[in-house]
């Protein structure tokens, strides 16, 4: 859901051209008077509109006064605007925004990097008495707005990509149908453990906030968390593995198994087949030879066989587990210092959701040595069933037959 300042953003944008100068003061007192404590705050940042001004707009409305019939003020009221009291603001407000532009110059939608303090401080060198509001009124109307990064670009795409999510979809659902385990694995970001900053903010008592390291170098006494996760679909429980070591295939097919042993065994008891979906790199890679090497190993101990459907190349943040597990984690230890394994474990074995989500973790304290090399005939040996579609991306990986 969007937060109230964007919302009023939106629906200020959408009036304003519409507006005069009482209905701008009515709006945005109206919008004050509805968030409580802080609105006029609020709404004078998000609209640019000074505080002196909603609060008039505030008494006019408790008041149920109005301007004269015919006026939008008071007569003699107001004032000429900046850009008529002072000819050259304008133009050398576009100089100053002309280094921060970005985005397509042929665009009417621009952006600046700069802030409103800046550019009121910067105009005030030239000589131009204004403050950060009306530069922001000015700014309003050169079309520019304020802007966030936004995730979109990911190289070039498959062109098999959209096929792959329709024919990975198919599996998913033919899957759940027959009460067989679907389930999305992935790494998450690797973790400094120590007294590091973490991201995101958390209530504590005012003027104590947290103590932790001025820079982010690893300490080689703890070293890094390295949590890989299995989330199941259908029954929207995860497991995550917190490894010590390097994120290697066989730490990837370990973790799987453990989430078998704790969990997928018991909640299904006598399934068909278990299917896994994945991303096309990392040690879960879909040219990685020994995640299959691994994978047929597990395979011959649970007795069933297992479909792999890898995401196409560049879309790792549409795996399942990304937006339903990890995501959720990240929120609920945000400004939460991973001091040491201990902490790191409890925090993501507390996660929980409205919506049912729950995550049993456990740490790794195995090692997982780098550079294992897996022969030609190593590989011959997985008994491994290509699809006829991308068999590089979706295959079946069957029991060896007991002799």
């Amino acid at each position: 859901m969007k937060g109230s300042a964007q919302l009023i953003r939106e629906r200020y944008e959408a009036l304003d051209p519409v507006l005069d100068e009482q209905g701008r003061r009515r709006f945005a007192a109206a919008e004050a008077r509805a968030l409580g404590w802080g609105g006029v705050s609020l709404v004078s940042r998000v609209t640019g509109i000074a505080r002196s001004t909603i609060n008039r707009g505030i008494e006019e409305i408790e008041a149920n006064s109005t301007a004269p019939q015919g006026r939008v003020r008071r007569p003699g009221g107001g004032r000429k605007p900046k850009t008529e009291q002072d000819p050259t603001l304008l133009d050398d407000l576009k100089v100053l925004l002309e280094a921060a532009t970005r985005g397509d110059p042929m665009s009417p939608l621009l952006w600046t990097s700069k802030s409103l303090e800046k550019l009121s401080e910067a105009l005030s060198d030239l000589k131009h008495e204004v403050c950060p509001n009306v530069v922001a009124k000015l700014l309003r109307g050169l079309g520019y707005s304020l802007q966030s990064n936004r995730k979109t670009r990911e190289g070039s795409h498959h062109p098999d990509r959209d096929a792959q999510f329709r024919y990975l979809d198919r599996q998913m659902k033919a899957h759940i149908a027959e009460g067989s385990p679907v389930i999305s694995v992935d790494t998450k970001k690797k973790e400094l453990v120590g007294d590091f900053k973490n991201g995101g903010r958390e209530w504590r008592p005012k003027g104590s906030p947290e103590q932790v390291r001025v820079h982010d170098f690893i300490d080689p006494e703890l070293g890094r968390a390295v949590p890989y996760g299995v989330y199941d679909i259908a029954d929207n429980k995860g497991w995550v593995s917190v490894g010590i070591d390097h994120d290697t295939a066989c730490f990837a097919v370990n973790a799987i198994r453990r989430w078998w042993a704790t969990m997928g065994s018991a909640r299904y008891s006598n399934p068909q087949r278990l299917m896994i979906t994945a991303d096309c790199g990392g040690s879960n890679g879909a040219r990685v030879r020994l995640w299959k090497i691994e994978l047929q190993k597990f395979v011959d101990e649970i007795g069933v066989p297992v479909t792999v459907c890898h995401l196409p190349p560049g879309t790792s943040k549409w795996n399942k587990i990304e937006h339903r597990l990890f995501s959720f984690i990240t929120s609920n230890w945000r400004g939460e210092p991973l001091r040491d394994y201990e902490t790191i474990v409890n925090l993501i074995a507390r996660t929980t959701t409205a919506k049912g989500l729950k995550v049993t973790c456990r740490l790794d304290r195995r090692k997982y040595p780098t550079g294992r090399k897996v022969s030609d005939e190593e590989m011959k040996r997985v008994n491994v069933e290509r699809n006829k579609f991308h068999g590089d991306w979706n295959y079946i990986i069957r029991p060896k037959a007991k002799r």
